[in-house]
């Protein structure tokens, strides 16, 4: 049973798309977040270590930031391993949102705009194929976390 949206074929080209990027999973998650960081500075809030931080190069050299964007991209890449099986999926999803709702308290559009960091990424690395075959992944990512955002009373 799977409440994912996503075909067979679909699965398998997002997941190629997503070997391209987590083959160096530090660095391009760092340039995630260090991007996430300084388009939109309000997020930095959320990270203590970070607030101080104003330059980029600052920020890649962290040692917080790096394994922030690391662990960041770990649990993205969970995920695409199950996006056949909603409830494994689902079983990764769901105490990840319900912790960064509850203890962490992080606006859920944060997701979104880390999701369209990582695309935005994903074409100027690798082109426009790879970005749209990993586009539906990020919608299904952020709508699940939404939903869980929305049972914890957001």
């Amino acid at each position: 049973s799977s409440t994912m949206s996503l075909s067979e074929a679909e699965v398998q080209s997002a997941r190629g798309a997503w070997e391209k990027i987590y083959v160096d999973a530090e660095d391009n998650g760092t340039a995630v977040l260090v991007r996430m960081f300084t388009e939109h500075p309000d997020t930095k809030s959320y990270f203590t270590h970070f607030k101080g931080m104003d330059s980029a190069e600052e920020m890649k050299q962290s040692d917080q930031v790096r394994g922030h964007g690391k662990k960041v991209f770990s649990a993205i890449n969970n995920m695409v391993q199950h996006l056949d099986n909603s409830e494994a999926f689902l079983g990764i999803v769901t105490p990840l949102g319900k912790k960064h709702a509850t203890q962490l308290k992080i606006d859920p559009k944060n997701f979104r705009i880390i999701c369209d960091i990582i695309l935005q990424l994903m074409e100027e690395k690798f082109g426009g194929d790879c970005k749209a075959s990993f586009e539906k992944v990020t919608n299904e990512i952020c709508t699940h976390l939404n939903n869980i955002y929305k049972e914890e009373g957001w």
